[in-house]
């Protein structure tokens, strides 16, 4: 069973990169199954469960490397920021038209 160590996405609230920490999160062994009374999706992979936090890539690659866990690095693109504020809005040099 393989591991796969990444970053998560932001959430909507947050702003900064404060709180953006590695995860490592097993691959699921077999596929989810419908519980025909219920409807509820259910499977026997206990792993699946488990999600371990890290402060760094490296972090977590050494717990796996010493554990003995396969594992695959997923490196994210930085997203492109513009460095704009919203006062920028307002200047007198502004190039686009105004909208209200």
């Amino acid at each position: 069973m393989t591991a796969r160590i990444y970053r998560p996405a932001k959430t909507a609230m947050q702003s900064g990169m404060a709180k953006t920490r590695w995860l490592l999160e097993y691959e699921a062994e077999a596929p989810r199954e419908v519980e025909p009374l219920m409807g509820w999706t259910s499977s026997g992979d206990m792993k699946s469960q488990l999600k371990l936090w890290f402060d760094s890539a490296e972090e977590a690659v050494a717990y796996a490397e010493r554990n003995g866990i396969a594992y695959r690095v997923e490196v994210a693109t930085e997203p492109k920021r513009r460095g704009m504020s919203y006062s920028d809005n307002f200047k007198y040099s502004r190039v686009g038209l105004w909208t209200h």
